[in-house]
């Protein structure tokens, strides 16, 4: 008996292993650190999917409070999707502490501009690119999905002259506005505490923020997604902790707060935007149990 189950333990060894042999995992990059603009920050990786045909396309914009963080990926986030023929991308992007907005943002969308340059190269369907990220890296990838087109068609550049328009979004914990006037009413004092507010204008504090607030109340709202949504954007699905308790009890729960999710999804459903908000025990979709099966179909459906 012992013979025949060491037998069979053997069998299952030598399948597991023909299984990894037929599916590489891909940990490093197909191309790695590639410019796709002026600064030294603007590098990204990507990691390119087998399949049939061109292939779509999921972007990561790390988070980090437009402060700090990076692209640098761990292979289980990124290797289900390549398992089913999505190649992928991570960005880098100027972080707000020197390059105030609109540097992070506007560097994701040619981020998004120039992998549409390589369509050809690098066999991507440009017509399924998708968009994750947390944080601030949520809060861009809402404001990319919700912007109108940034398309230049008369830019010099030629990557400026492609588009910034996604299929998707799937989200964590993102800030659908920034602006100090809107989100303490939202959230209570403590989410005012948190560097990426006044990180985002170029203020040293948020005492500075607030004091010249009038000279920073456009890119406030400019770069607060909820003020792009209407009826005619793609989907979106945000996901969120659950501590609902208001008002947020530290800087961290007040930028990352549910309520920032209630809020968008409140406006979508006006709008007849189609917007996913998950949140356990409080929000879910009938439709979607997480991220991943969202983005899946939205990526490989028509």
């Amino acid at each position: 008996m012992k013979i025949v189950t060491s037998f069979f333990m053997v069998l299952v060894a030598a399948a597991t292993v023909l299984q990894a042999a037929e599916k590489p995992k891909q940990d490093a990059p197909t191309a790695a650190d590639v410019s796709y603009g002026p600064f030294a920050e603007n590098v990204l990786d990507f990691w390119q999917a087998e399949g049939e045909g061109p292939r779509p396309l999921l972007v990561y914009i790390h988070g980090g409070g437009w402060t700090g963080g990076d692209k640098k990926q761990k292979q289980a986030r990124f290797q289900p999707y390549l398992d089913k023929g999505i190649s992928y991308a991570a960005i880098n992007y100027r972080h707000t502490g020197k390059y105030p907005l609109p540097a992070p943002v506007h560097d994701a969308a040619r981020a998004i501009q120039f992998l549409r340059t390589k369509a050809d190269d690098w066999n991507i369907d440009t017509k399924h690119i998708a968009l994750t990220g947390g944080s601030a890296g949520a809060c861009t990838s809402m404001w990319l999905l919700l912007h109108d087109d940034l398309a230049d068609p008369d830019a010099k550049d030629p990557v400026l002259r492609e588009s910034t328009r996604v299929c998707a979004a799937a989200v964590g914990g993102g800030q659908v506005s920034i602006d100090p006037k809107v989100i303490e009413p939202w959230l209570g004092p403590n989410v005012l505490k948190h560097r990426m507010i006044n990180m985002a204008v170029g203020e040293p504090t948020m005492e500075g923020a607030l004091k010249n607030y009038d000279k920073h109340e456009a890119l406030y709202k400019e770069f607060s997604p909820y003020n792009h949504l209407d009826g005619n954007d793609p989907p979106l699905l945000m996901t969120y902790g659950n501590n609902m308790k208001l008002p947020s009890e530290s800087a961290g729960h007040g930028i990352h707060h549910p309520v920032y999710g209630v809020k968008m999804k409140e406006k979508a459903d006006a709008q007849k935007h189609e917007c996913y908000l998950l949140i356990k025990g409080v929000s879910k979709s009938d439709k979607y149990a997480n991220s991943q099966e969202f983005l899946m179909d939205k990526l490989l459906g028509p």
